[in-house]
């Protein structure tokens, strides 16, 4: 069976790797563009694109589908079946119509809840106790195809997007390379997707960083560790822009309002928040600077309370 992968993140890497390692044959592996990155603004390659050349498959890299060369291009590939994961690209009918075996995607969120893409993210964000990984057939519809199979996983109480999207890597490469044998056993099964039960994870922007310090403190800490490792939440701590990686809970109540800046000790910068709450902010980055443990930074900027 000749699968063509299609993918650009770490995720996806994960998967292409277990997939390699299982034995399928992967006739080419797709993923997006070189992108200019740092300050230097070189070419850098996808983790996908890395792994394909250590891996020694042949690498495609089209802007898009809306080129029939680059269809054609495709289906001379004469592919059995597409996975895609984490690509990143807008798969055309035209496309999803090549493999004879279909194209089946890995979402990492349990189907048919957060669609789109930032369903790790909005997991978070939204204060989910669980999640997962779902194998899909795709459609024309983004991530309303009917689901193969899922891996649920509880969401730890501090893990940030990007500790989770790993963890939900390692659940979903062998949950996709089963998916792989099922369908060459004939074996797979098909379930269509409940559209009551449809929620949306759209893309994240920089207006989301900022913090509002007048929500709970569980939706505090959510929004914090949800927008890492991008966006990355931000607030201005007496009068000065700061990114915030780590917000921890505390037991302390206070009647100041919410935003008020309360105390600095060896645990960090206590903040009143939503309810009468407090948060220690513990890890912070300002602007031009390092990311660094609240009280060190503090030390050597003095801050009003």
């Amino acid at each position: 069976m000749r699968i063509v992968f299609m993918g650009t993140p770490a995720i996806a890497a994960t998967c292409l790797r277990r997939l390699h390692d299982d034995g399928w044959e992967i006739a080419a592996v797709y993923t997006k563009p070189d992108t200019p990155k740092n300050r230097g603004m070189k070419l850098a390659m996808s983790e996908v694109k890395t792994l394909a050349l250590e891996l020694g498959l042949p690498v495609y890299q089209p802007a898009s589908f809306k080129d029939d060369g680059v269809v054609e291009e495709l289906r001379a590939l004469r592919p059995d079946l597409i996975l895609v994961v984490a690509y990143g690209k807008i798969l055309p009918q035209r496309v999803l119509d090549i493999p004879p075996l279909g194209c089946v995607n890995l979402h990492a969120s349990l189907l048919p809840a957060l669609r789109g893409s930032g369903p790790v993210q909005w997991a978070i964000l939204n204060g989910l106790d669980e999640t997962g990984v779902t194998a899909m057939y795709m459609a024309a519809e983004m991530d309303a195809g009917d689901i193969i199979a899922t891996r649920k996983t509880a969401i730890d109480p501090l893990e940030t997007s990007g500790q989770l999207l790993e963890r939900l890597a390692e659940l979903g490469a062998p949950l996709l390379s089963e998916t792989v044998r099922a369908i060459a056993d004939g074996t797979v099964t098909r379930t269509p997707q409940d559209p009551g039960q449809v929620t949306f994870a759209p893309m994240l922007t920089k207006d989301m960083a900022p913090i509002d310090w007048s929500r709970t403190d569980r939706q505090i800490v959510d929004h914090v560790r949800g927008l890492i490792p991008w966006p990355v939440a931000t607030t201005q701590l007496d009068g000065r822009r700061f990114k915030i990686y780590r917000v921890a809970y505390t037991d302390k109540t206070t009647a100041k309002a919410p935003g008020t800046l309360l105390a600095l000790h060896k645990g960090g910068l206590d903040v009143a928040c939503g309810g009468g709450r407090v948060v220690t902010i513990q890890e912070l980055q300002a602007e031009g600077g390092k990311r660094m443990a609240a009280p060190d930074y503090f030390r050597g900027h003095p801050i009003s309370l």
